[in-house]
């Protein structure tokens, strides 16, 4: 139940940003200005302006408190207080909604309580699971013993943050390459999502499909109701994983296991390369 409201949440906080963002800047450009107008409206477009950066200028993590946007939601907090004598019951109850929103972006959305790490501890096996590649023939991790093997288990194409991982780990291709390592990348997303990505890269890593998260149930790094809410109409499906990324050894033991409690929070790529 906690994930589908993650879902509802993370399609409507943006949207309504937006909307209150609109709304409070054309009042300010047809009206004199008022503090705690100006104040509401630097809250709402400090939210709007946080997520179009996720797609609009791509990066792989961020701080845990995105300090400087809630720095500037502060700011534009103390201003509606300051002018609050202006208010309506309509601004008391977008500044509430849009304060406890962004607190709840923080330290509710964005983090994975309880995680079970228990499978993918450093200095397991790790087990054998069967992906697809895109021509849907079936390709099992043990196919990758023999030589060190990186496992990024990301949601899919609709995930910036993975994209960007993703791209971090692509200019990293010519190192890889000489250490000789495999480099697997896993979504539970439909095939055609996956060969478009390995279509636009174009490298010799494998871009492998876990369907219906069978490899991410055996792993315990499913996220139930992960994606947004809405996004099942350009045919993701309701459940994903959970941002993961393995490390193994050419025996198949695990050397490194990231498996953040936060989705905006994943490790730089250099260092992946201390442990292969």
């Amino acid at each position: 139940m906690q994930n589908l409201l993650k879902s509802i949440f993370i399609s409507v906080f943006p949207i309504f940003a937006l909307y209150v963002a609109g709304k409070y800047n054309l009042e300010i450009i047809q009206n004199e200005p008022k503090l705690g107008a100006v104040g509401l409206m630097i809250i709402a477009i400090s939210v709007v302006v946080f997520f179009i950066g996720l797609f609009v200028m791509p990066r792989a993590r961020t701080g845990r408190f995105l300090v400087l946007y809630t720095v500037t939601i502060t700011i534009g907090l103390v201003l509606t207080i300051v002018g609050r004598t202006t208010f309506e019951l309509r601004e008391y109850v977008y500044v509430s909604l849009l304060i406890v929103g962004w607190w709840l972006y923080l330290v509710w959305y964005s983090v994975f309580r309880n995680r079970d790490t228990s499978v993918v501890q450093v200095g397991n096996t790790l087990p054998e699971f069967t992906l697809e590649n895109n021509q849907k023939a079936l390709v099992s991790s043990t196919s990758f013993i023999g030589k060190p093997s990186i496992f990024l288990f990301y949601r899919g194409n609709w995930c910036p943050l993975c994209m960007a991982q993703i791209q971090e780990i692509v200019d990293q291709y010519k190192t890889l390459e000489e250490k000789g390592v495999h480099m697997v990348f896993v979504s539970p997303q439909p095939h055609g999502f996956s060969e478009k990505l390995a279509k636009k890269h174009g490298l010799q890593f494998q871009f492998l499909t876990d369907v219906k998260n069978a490899a991410a149930k055996q792993l315990k790094i499913t996220s139930k109701n992960g994606i947004p809410f809405g996004f099942q109409v350009l045919g993701y499906d309701s459940d994903t994983v959970l941002p993961t990324v393995i490390i193994t050894d050419k025996e198949g033991v695990i050397q490194f296991a990231d498996v953040t409690d936060n989705y905006r929070v994943r490790p730089e790529p250099d260092f992946f390369l201390e442990y292969v």
